[in-house]
């Protein structure tokens, strides 16, 4: 492609650089000029103009941007996407339904290492999505751009684009309390929001006191709940170790612990593990909120299908450090820190 300024004599074709104000009108960048659009620009006393001219092998901006989303995301529907038509050399890419972003970090690196005029943004790989939310954007920064380059680009990322929709439709919100306290809804209602935005819903409650017989017989019970797809656990006193009340309970049950604690924060107190099939998340205090905190990133994966295991857990640190909420009984300050 060849960018600079050209006779007028000679531009006819061409694509504007960059918008002028003619006597008839504002001509756009990008638009490809016309005889009618010369003579204008003859009229506003100009004898040449900055213009990007395509050559042989070259695709047009919008041509290239559509031809690299179609190579990323080959079949949208089976990947849970729609891809909008072209403009300005960019098209957009959405999510179809409720779910996680999986997104191959090392594909889009190496789509983006082909030219630096060819590019696509994406969101954070396991990123929850609303249907309609946009997932990823491709953009063609230069007028034009060699077939070549959206050629080696676009296979470079083959794959690196799914949408996982939330497979999962109810979970049991188990709470315990200890002597003397005094429930609250706040925490059902956080989890019943949660839940909803997947299109996942709450069974009815389930109160017990707090304690590994209860808790575990609790546990139990939800084999023979059909609709217990997923078992939640809100503890009225928080779970501080491994062997505390509520791990100890679904071990009782039968159940495993595979992880407990995150390098995330807020949400640092989660556990995970499962009772048969059926996932149990031991939830963090935080979770009372409705504010983003390490739960969400685990809750949002196992509705959606996708195992998690220690390991993706202790990936969580980079990025884990959440913005402070005000429910926290210790702020992030320099005085906690100090003491």
């Amino acid at each position: 492609m060849k960018f600079g300024p050209v006779p007028l004599d000679d531009a006819q074709g061409a694509l504007l650089a960059h918008s002028i104000t003619t006597p008839n009108g504002k001509l756009r960048k990008g638009c490809q000029l016309t005889s009618q659009d010369l003579q204008d620009l003859r009229a506003s006393g100009l004898d040449q103009v900055v213009v990007a001219q395509l050559g042989r092998g070259d695709l047009h901006e919008d041509a290239a941007a559509l031809a690299l989303a179609e190579q990323v995301a080959p079949d949208p529907a089976a990947l849970g996407l729609r891809v909008v038509a072209a403009g300005a050399g960019r098209v957009n890419l959405y999510a179809q339904a409720p779910g996680v972003m999986q997104v191959d970090a090392v594909k889009i690196a190496a789509l983006n290492a082909v030219d630096p005029m060819v590019t696509i943004a994406t969101v954070p790989d396991c990123h929850r999505v609303d249907a309609g939310t946009m997932v990823a954007t491709v953009k063609i920064i230069s007028y034009g751009v060699a077939t070549t380059s959206i050629s080696v680009a676009g296979a470079a990322a083959v794959g690196a684009l799914l949408l996982r929709p939330s497979l999962l439709r109810s979970a049991t919100l188990i709470e315990t309390l200890v002597p003397g306290q005094i429930r609250s809804d706040k925490g059902r209602a956080a989890m019943a929001g949660r839940l909803e935005r997947m299109g996942a819903a709450l069974t009815p409650p389930v109160i017990v006191p707090h304690t590994e017989t209860a808790l575990a017989e609790a546990l139990s019970a939800t084999l023979l709940v059909a609709e217990a797809e997923l078992v939640l656990i809100l503890t009225g006193s928080a779970t501080s170790d491994a062997m505390d009340v509520a791990p100890n309970a679904l071990r009782l049950a039968g159940g495993v612990v595979e992880r407990f604690g995150m390098p995330v924060d807020p949400g640092n107190l989660l556990f995970l593990g499962h009772l048969g099939e059926r996932p149990v998340i031991g939830l963090p205090g935080c979770a009372r909120s409705p504010a983003l905190n390490g739960a969400d990133w685990v809750l949002e994966r196992v509705l959606c299908g996708l195992r998690v295991t220690g390991a993706d857990i202790a990936a969580m640190g980079v990025g884990g450090l959440l913005k402070e909420i005000p429910t926290r009984p210790r702020p992030r300050r320099e005085s906690d820190a100090e003491r």
